[in-house]
């Protein structure tokens, strides 16, 4: 019946936040947040998030990303991970793999490593193993 405003304020104080490393900033150590996260900088480090990964054009990621969306258009030197959509702007940069549901790439990106895809992936394993009848006597 009664309700303490202290309790309602702490349950409704859990929205994710957006995360910003300006340019000129060089960050050590790993990244792990629930909201969405840019680099304009430098981050020595991976990054690990349930949001989205924006990488500014002058931006520098040394270590692995995992996230759900991710804009690229800077230099990332290490493995990419996202569930969703993974965009790879002109300006972008990637030295290492990519693992993503779905890859847009703009002309002038470059990209050096491997790629998988899962959707693609699974279906072309259903296609190579089809499946066996049994009969029985």
């Amino acid at each position: 019946m009664f309700t303490n405003k202290n309790e309602s304020m702490v349950k409704n104080d859990f929205s994710p936040a957006i995360n910003m490393i300006g340019s000129g900033t060089i960050i050590t150590g790993d990244i792990q947040s629930k909201g969405d996260i840019r680099v304009d900088g430098i981050l020595k480090g991976s990054i690990n998030t349930e949001g989205k990964v924006v990488l500014g054009a002058n931006g520098t990621i040394e270590g692995d990303v995992v996230c759900q969306d991710a804009d690229i258009s800077g230099t990332i030197n290490a493995k990419i991970t996202v569930s969703k959509l993974l965009s790879l702007k002109a300006t972008a940069r990637l030295n290492g793999d990519i693992v993503t549901s779905k890859l847009s790439i703009e002309p002038g990106a470059t990209f050096t490593g491997s790629c998988s895809m899962g959707a693609v992936i699974k279906d072309i394993k259903n296609v190579e193993k089809p499946e066996k009848k049994e009969r029985s006597a």
